[in-house]
């Protein structure tokens, strides 16, 4: 650590000598550190005034020939702006929150999740701003993350899986954070805005095309009823048998998650050794599901139709490949990225977006 020289001169706390050269001299090691650039320097080398310099930083209007000298003494003196005091002076931390609502071990699992953060990840790059992570797994984390959203920590917050009654969704909306949900939670503050899919006309559509396969007995593994996303679906699903639909043909389990697909086809076989046909609630819970089917010893497709819901690459690794529904992710998070964005500069949003998602037809049914 450099600390400052002995010399003949009274030096104030966290004052260094500086040689002539304007490099700071350190004691202990007798090496030069170049001193940082100021605004200063940018005014004297522009022959402008500090506030004329300050203007152009902060994008304020300064003449064409004044923006093109300062440009050039900038590069000339090497100066960087401090964000750091930039963003305190104006309030802003220059950071969004991406916070996901799910177990530690289903965020690490679900390739969507990963999708959305990395699609929000690039719009906020561009944009100068840094993403937080906020995982919440626990009563804990919610009181923790609460606190850190109401002290300033972040400009805004994209979330995720966020369920019905979730107190993070009432404080955000009590804070008047800039916020975008991923998804459409029932009891969601209409004025903050979503970005999501049409989970119930997609479940629909993709039940339609597996009955068309000349299924008859159908069931599904619904997961996660309490979120948008999994009632919608189930919703979807209903629709789609109409008078044929039987609620005992349903099971629910609480994740999209791979064991749960095993544990809920379990049941589905239990209730109907005749199953011809199954709609699981994700893709993970689909390869799940499969792998139950195979130790029950039932082909698929011959003898189960299977589709899934996601497009995720769990619908790849299986043999064979799933049928399911195109959910782009990777879109959702820009969108959402843009929609918090757009915020923080207090421009109109649009209070909801549906992305199109597709059912992507393979073997699996």
């Amino acid at each position: 650590m450099c600390e400052r020289a002995h010399t003949g001169t009274a030096l104030s706390a966290g004052q260094y000598p500086t040689s002539p050269e304007g490099l700071t001299v350190c004691a202990v090691t007798g090496t030069r550190k170049p001193r940082r650039a100021t605004v200063h320097d940018v005014a004297a080398a522009a022959g402008v005034s500090r506030g004329t310099v300050n203007r152009v930083l902060n994008g304020g209007y300064v003449s064409t020939d004044a923006r093109a000298a300062i440009e050039a003494a900038i590069a000339e003196v090497g100066y960087v702006p401090n964000r750091a005091a930039s963003n305190l002076a104006r309030q802003r931390s220059q950071a969004v929150g991406f916070l996901a609502l799910e177990p530690h071990s289903l965020l690490l699992e679900d390739p969507n999740i990963g999708a959305i953060m990395l699609g929000a990840n690039a719009v906020l790059s561009l944009a100068d701003h840094q993403m937080v992570s906020l995982v919440i797994d626990s009563d804990r984390d919610m009181q923790r993350v609460g606190r850190y959203l109401s002290g300033g920590f972040v400009d805004g917050a994209i979330i995720v899986s966020a369920r019905s009654h979730d107190p993070i969704t009432r404080l955000i909306a009590e804070i008047k954070l800039p916020a975008t949900f991923v998804g459409h939670p029932p009891d969601l503050d209409r004025s903050i805005p979503f970005v999501g899919i049409d989970n119930i006309g997609s479940s629909r559509a993709i039940t339609e095309r597996l009955l068309a396969t000349g299924r008859t007995r159908v069931g599904m593994i619904a997961a996660a009823l309490d979120r948008d996303s999994g009632a919608d679906r189930l919703a979807g699903f209903q629709q789609a048998l109409g008078d044929l639909f039987d609620p005992t043909l349903v099971v629910d389990v609480p994740l999209y998650d791979y064991a749960y697909g095993v544990k809920g086809m379990r049941a589905l076989l239990d209730r109907e050794p005749a199953l011809d046909g199954v709609f699981a609630a994700s893709d993970a819970v689909a390869a799940g599901a499969l792998e139950t089917l195979r130790e029950a010893g039932r082909r698929v497709p011959e003898d189960v139709g299977l589709v899934g819901f996601d497009d995720s690459s769990w619908a790849l690794r299986t043999q064979p490949p799933l049928s399911t529904v195109h959910q782009p992710a990777r879109d959702i998070g820009r969108n959402a990225a843009e929609s918090v964005l757009r915020q923080i500069a207090g421009d109109p949003v649009e209070s909801g977006v549906l992305l199109d998602s597709p059912v992507v037809w393979r073997q699996s049914a």
